[in-house]
C-alpha cells in the first residue's frame, strides 16, 4: 500500500505546489501589467519575489531530503548504522539522556580517529541527532554528504 500511496501523495503535493506557484506568478504579473498604480505594481513585484523565494526554499528542502536518503541508503548498505537496541529509551521512544550521552561519546571517539571519513561523520550526525543537538547534526551530515560525494566518483550530489 505504501508503495502506491507515498509516490501518489508526493506527486499530488508537487502538482499542488506547482499550481500554487504558477497562480502566484500569474497574479503578480497581472498586478504589474494591468495597474496604473505604483503601489499595485510594487505589490505584484513583491508577490513574484516571494514566490521565487518559496520555490527556492522548497527545492532546497527537497534536495536536502534526497541527499539524506542517498547517504542513509549507502550507510545501510555498508552496515554502519548506529546500534540502539541495547540503549534505554523514554516512553516516547527517544533515548534516555544518559544513553544518548554514552552513544555520543563512543561515536565521537570514532570520529576523532578518522574525521575525513564520511562514515564517521554520518555516525556523528546521527549521534548528535539522538542527543538532541539538531544544529550540529545538520552540520555533521552536510560534511558527511560532501565527503561521500568526494569519495564516490561518478556520483552527482547537490552543490551547496
Amino acid at each position: 500500500m505504501d508503495r502506491i500511496m507515498k509516490p501518489l501523495v508526493m506527486t499530488l503535493t508537487a502538482l499542488g505546489l506547482a499550481v500554487a506557484f504558477g497562480y502566484l506568478l500569474f497574479l503578480g504579473w497581472s498586478m504589474i501589467s494591468s495597474s496604473e498604480y505604483v503601489a499595485m505594481r510594487g505589490l505584484g513585484v513583491g508577490i513574484i519575489l516571494l514566490t521565487a523565494v518559496g520555490a527556492w526554499a522548497t527545492w532546497a528542502i527537497l534536495r536536502n531530503g534526497f541527499e539524506l536518503q542517498r547517504i542513509s541508503a549507502a550507510a545501510a548498505a555498508e552496515g554502519i548504522e548506529l546500534d540502539l537496541s541495547e540503549l534505554e529509551r523514554r516512553p516516547s521512544g527517544r533515548l534516555q539522556p544518559e544513553a544518548a550521552e554514552m552513544l555520543f561519546e563512543s561515536v565521537s571517539a570514532e570520529y576523532l580517529a578518522s574525521p575525513e571519513d564520511w562514515r564517521t561523520n554520518y555516525r556523528l550526525a546521527r549521534a548528535y541527532d539522538h542527543a538532541g543537538d539538531r544544529g550540529r547534526a545538520r552540520e555533521a551530515m552536510r560534511d558527511a554528504v560532501r565527503l561521500h560525494d568526494a569519495a564516490a566518483p561518478g556520483v552527482t550530489g547537490g552543490a551547496r
